[in-house]
């Protein structure tokens, strides 16, 4: 499949301190196929210098493609998203979180199943694959297998990883989806979506995982845990 551009969607809220590195990142990788990439970073209406940092390294960075979209006050991770969808013109997408946890290197894996014209959406998985993975919180494991393996009862998918944050997809059907949830509800919402999108091929490849601490700035929690249970029957059930 000839892809000419991704766009790489980067939503940010009070991330001054690492934003800089993951761009530095975004910046360093070689897309296989010569494809360019297209940055769209939306601030979620930080509370400290995030929109000053990633104005500066825009200065400093000119030949980089990056659009810089400020939200008006917070709404959520993800409206952040629902936003920048809204915005790409790449052939395809992919989310990218502000933080350190995942790796841009990793785009080319994700991109292989794509350029050779078997998929149209990649998951990366945090749970297959021999890849490295910080050693981290166990419940939170759980809980992750848990709302993959509920989710996969309602969509007929095998995912080993719903909740990842690297869901890479052709942008028309990402613009063509409704999505609703601002929050943490984002994630089974938009499998739930693209599950039923006719004769679509989602592909699943391993990528490693640098976990954050709380201390470090995760920001997820177990309300976000029954938010995801609700969404999962919500949108596989009643809001189709």
């Amino acid at each position: 499949m000839k892809i000419s551009k991704l766009s790489i969607l980067i939503p940010a809220y009070n991330e001054e301190k690492t934003i800089h590195l993951i761009l530095d990142k975004v910046k360093e990788v070689n897309l296989i196929c010569n494809i360019q990439k297209e940055i769209i970073i939306v601030n979620d209406c930080s509370t400290d210098n995030t929109k000053q940092a990633i104005a500066d390294y825009m200065e400093n960075n000119l030949t980089l493609d990056i659009q810089l979209y400020n939200q008006d006050k917070n709404k959520g991770k993800g409206a952040a998203i629902h936003k920048a969808i809204e915005l790409a013109t790449g052939d395809f997408l992919i989310i990218q979180d502000a933080d350190l946890e995942y790796d841009p290197n990793e785009f080319n894996v994700l991109l292989q199943p794509i350029v050779t014209g078997f998929a149209d959406v990649v998951y990366g998985s945090r749970f297959m694959g021999g890849n490295p993975h910080r050693i981290l919180f166990y419940w939170h494991s759980i809980g992750n297998q848990f709302l993959t393996k509920l989710s996969n009862m309602f969509t007929n998918l095998n995912l080993t990883d719903m909740e990842t944050c690297y869901k890479m997809i052709d942008t028309k059907i990402a613009q063509s989806l409704k999505l609703k949830e601002n929050r943490f509800g984002f994630e089974p919402e938009l499998t739930a979506k693209l599950s039923r999108v006719s004769k679509i091929r989602i592909y699943e490849v391993g990528i490693s995982y640098y976990g954050r601490t709380y201390e470090e700035g995760k920001k997820i929690g177990w309300k976000d845990g029954f938010r995801a249970i609700y969404c999962i029957i919500k949108y596989n059930l009643f809001s189709k």
